[in-house]
């Protein structure tokens, strides 16, 4: 039989970030297909009424089929998405095999891409909304070494706007959430990330080293995951939201975007060097 609750599909619901938004819906009384690659999800939640694991990998075409027939069953039609998968890169966009870039573009951009065209059926017949959850990085200017990243959010937030545009005349809305740094597995490693970079790298040691030295605290300073589900819950009671949501966003680095473009570039020079 199938339910009449309101229903969410979330992916990336395995880590920090999932399992709080996850917390805080099923609140609230949504039910929420809480989807990941790691099989761990379907044990984490397998007790909870109000979640249904789903195993899905959102660079899977035909995994992503196999989750829409499950969900489908239970379920004509879903309230929102969630596209809350990401990875990060670090490393120099001219060092960087081609494959690791591929797999971020694969990840961060083609795996919403994948999952919103598959489920909009699902989204039109309750008028549900998108919600892509990017990155300050995808609107601020892009720093050395986390290029792979930004470009992949720099891409997610142009796919975002068509989306939300095109969507529109089906009375279906698109939010853009553009968080700064939380505490995430992703930031809770990047001291590491960036030690491996410095220790592949041939041309630029010096400057991933130096850029090293800022790392500490990174984790410790971060915003706890519930802040960013409380403003997704948000979004989704909100009858008119906004675009977009910037959260909690870098003073430093938003710094950059708001001087000459040429000044940015030195300073970011003379910090690294």
């Amino acid at each position: 039989m199938k339910n009449n609750s309101k229903n969410i599909l979330i992916t990336g619901a395995f880590g920090g970030l999932g399992t709080a938004t996850i917390s805080e819906l099923t609140k609230n009384q949504w039910h929420v297909f809480a989807s990941d690659v790691n099989p761990t999800i379907l044990e984490k939640y397998k007790d909870n009424k109000w979640v249904t694991p789903v195993l899905m990998d959102i660079t899977d075409q035909s995994d992503i089929d196999k989750a829409f027939d499950v969900i489908a069953e239970q379920t004509s039609g879903l309230d929102a998405i969630i596209n809350l998968t990401g990875i990060l890169v670090v490393g120099s966009v001219v060092e960087l095999p081609i494959e690791t870039i591929q797999k971020i573009i694969d990840i961060n951009l083609l795996g919403a891409y994948r999952t919103n065209q598959k489920f909009l059926p699902l989204i039109i017949n309750r008028k549900g909304r998108i919600i892509n959850i990017s990155s300050e990085t995808g609107w601020q200017t892009a720093a050395p070494f986390n290029g792979a990243y930004a470009l992949s959010k720099y891409a997610l937030e142009a796919y975002s706007d068509a989306l939300r545009r095109e969507l529109a005349f089906l009375d279906i809305k698109v939010i853009k959430i553009q968080p700064g740094p939380f505490k995430t597995e992703m930031t809770k490693h990047i001291e590491q990330k960036f030690a491996k970079a410095e220790n592949e790298s041939k041309l630029f040691k010096k400057n991933l080293a130096k850029g090293q030295t800022y790392l500490p605290g990174v984790y410790k300073n971060a915003h706890e995951p519930v802040i960013l589900a409380k403003t997704i819950v948000q979004v989704l009671n909100s009858k008119n939201p906004k675009t977009a949501y910037s959260l909690k966003s870098d003073k430093a680095r938003s710094f950059l975007d708001k001087i000459p473009i040429r000044w940015a570039d030195k300073l970011i020079k003379r910090a690294l060097s």
